[in-house]
C-alpha cells in the first residue's frame, strides 16, 4: 500500500507542547507504517521531510503529479481539522486523491 502521510506540526495533543505533540505523531505514524508495511511517497523531491505538514501543499503536489494513491495517514482528526473547516472545498478535492484516509489513533 502507498501512502503520504500528514503530520501538523502546529497542535497541541492532550496539552503537550509543539515539539511533543510533533514526536507523539512522528513515532505513532512510523510505527503504524512500519507494522502495516506501507510505503511512503514522496512527490516532491525537493521537500525536507518525508511527510507533509501542510495540506495546501500536498494539494498543490497531487494536482501537479496527477497522482492517486491508496492512502492519506494522519496522526487524528485533530491534524485536520482545522484545514477542513476552514476550507471544506480543498479537503474534499484532496480526499478525492486517495482511496482512503486513515486516522491511526
Amino acid at each position: 500500500m502507498e501512502a503520504i502521510y500528514l503530520i501538523n506540526e502546529q497542535i497541541h495533543i492532550n496539552g503537550c507542547t509543539r515539539d511533543e505533540s510533533l514526536k507523539i505523531q512522528q513515532n505513532a505514524l512510523a510505527d503504524f507504517i512500519r507494522k502495516e508495511k506501507v510505503k511512503p511517497v514522496k512527490l516532491n523531491p525537493y521537500q525536507l521531510n518525508d511527510h507533509y505538514s501542510i495540506p495546501h501543499a500536498l494539494l498543490y503536489d497531487l494536482r501537479f503529479h496527477k497522482r492517486q494513491l491508496d492512502c492519506l495517514l494522519m496522526y487524528s482528526n485533530q491534524s485536520i481539522d482545522d484545514f477542513a473547516m476552514t476550507y471544506p472545498a480543498r479537503w474534499l478535492m484532496l480526499k478525492s486523491y486517495f482511496d482512503r484516509v486513515l486516522m491511526v489513533v
